[in-house]
């Protein structure tokens, strides 16, 4: 992977600005409602989001970057009709220990069959890709945009450098979707058996990640979300093509996806997210990339785990952003004495953004548990309300929360003065940048 990649994150985050939360600052508190868990979670989401609830869904949990490539490369292999692609990071990937067609090969192969293909991606996140390679893509007849360029000259839609597409979306035929963490970035190319490569550099590490495939009628909310952003951007005249399928039930999970977009006055995955928080009445995982909570945030967790909510965050002991996880650990000292348990992955870079509630209620998407995902990125984020699919990622972050290292309180107050200092230093530079 080319090294400037794994500075992406330090870069935005001095792009960042002083984002107005202020909007945010009131979340709505909801009465008791259904005794029912999964019946109130889902209550509570369509109060607060508005979004569709779509019946019918297939949801089948990706686990690693690994699984996600293999799983997009057969729907992509599969198209009949389009393609459509918008991430962060889209770079010409190949299915880990295959030795088969890499990704804009497929899509080359795809276009000569007649399949339209589509694609956005992120100007700032997509960098280090070859503007060469989207060239042939292009001669080749498919349709791709680069979302906020960042050369002024090149706005479609007024410079707004710091506004990036962190989505991560797959549409395949209208009936297909996919999203989650997993970018489409050589890092998941990374063999995972060399825990030490990432004491050595992260690109160089394991990412864990996570995503999910989806069939039913939620699919549409993936595709409205990919034509929006298109249509936003000024993207050139798509052709007519069957983008809304009629969708039949395809399995019983109930889905809502949420995508989310700078200046939102209430933030959409946010509030929801907050008001999920406050609604635990039993346990409550989360694991993210980036834990850098607002204070909202901080005080949600803590009130959750005083009202004997069993709160656990896996959390990254890596990363790519030095500042990120310094700032990360500077709030443990308030989780950790609020009995919430904290545990550190080792030997790879944690990439998932995934929380589930009660054992009923998921959240799987590109959000991260930081400032940037609330104010300055789109995101997308898929609210599954069911049991199978919450066991599913339960299952995983069981697995790793048991390889995982304890952070206790008493060790973590026996940390040096050094380790403190640049704590509190990274809290205030994520905080105000």
């Amino acid at each position: 992977m080319n090294r400037t990649a794994t500075s992406r994150r330090n870069v935005l985050a001095l792009a960042a600005g002083l984002p107005a939360l202020a909007a945010c600052a009131s979340i709505p508190v909801l009465p008791d409602g259904p005794a029912d868990p999964m019946e109130r979670l889902a209550l509570l989401t369509e109060a607060l989001d508005g979004a569709p609830l779509y019946d019918g869904n297939k949801v089948d949990v990706l686990d690693g970057g690994g699984a996600a490539f293999a799983s997009l490369f057969r729907d992509l292999r599969a198209a009949r009709d389009h393609i459509h692609l918008e991430y962060f990071i889209l770079e010409d990937v190949s299915v880990p220990g295959t030795a088969g067609q890499s990704l804009f090969e497929l899509l080359e192969a795809k276009l000569r069959d007649g399949v339209a293909v589509t694609l956005i991606h992120d100007a700032f996140g997509s960098s280090p890709t070859p503007a060469a390679a989207f060239e042939r893509l292009r001669a080749a007849g498919a349709r791709t945009l680069a979302f906020n360029p960042l050369d002024p000259l090149e706005a479609r839609t007024g410079w707004a450098p710091n506004d990036r597409d962190h989505r991560k979306i797959m549409v395949v035929d209208g009936r297909i979707g996919m999203t989650g963490g997993v970018n489409l970035d050589r890092v998941y190319e990374n063999p995972c058996e060399v825990a030490s490569a990432a004491e050595r550099d992260p690109a160089d590490a394991c990412w864990r990640d996570v995503a999910l495939r989806l069939e039913g009628p939620a699919v549409a909310g993936l595709q409205k979300l990919f034509l929006e952003t298109w249509e936003k951007q000024r993207g050139p005249p798509l052709p007519p093509r069957d983008w809304f399928p009629k969708l039949d039930a395809r399995g019983p999970a109930r889905v809502r996806v949420l995508g989310s977009v700078p200046g939102e006055k209430r933030p959409r995955f946010y509030v929801t997210l907050m008001a999920a928080i406050a609604a635990a009445r039993q346990r409550l995982w989360l694991t993210t990339g980036y834990f850098v909570p607002t204070l909202q945030q901080r005080r949600a967790l803590r009130a959750a785990a005083r009202r004997g909510v069993q709160v656990r965050l896996l959390l990254p002991s890596i990363s790519d952003s030095a500042d990120a996880l310094a700032a990360q650990r500077a709030a443990y000292d308030d989780m950790l004495e609020a009995g919430i348990e904290i545990r550190e992955v080792q030997g790879a870079v944690l990439h998932a953004k995934l929380v589930t509630v009660d054992g009923v209620w998921s959240a799987v998407g590109s959000s991260n548990f930081d400032r940037r995902s609330v104010a300055w990125n789109n995101e997308v984020d898929a609210i599954v309300l069911g049991a199978g699919t919450a066991a599913r990622l339960e299952a995983l972050l069981g697995r790793d929360w048991e390889r995982a290292k304890p952070v206790t309180l008493e060790a973590w107050e026996r940390r040096g003065l050094g380790e403190r200092i640049r704590e509190q230093t990274s809290r205030l530079i994520i905080d105000l940048l």
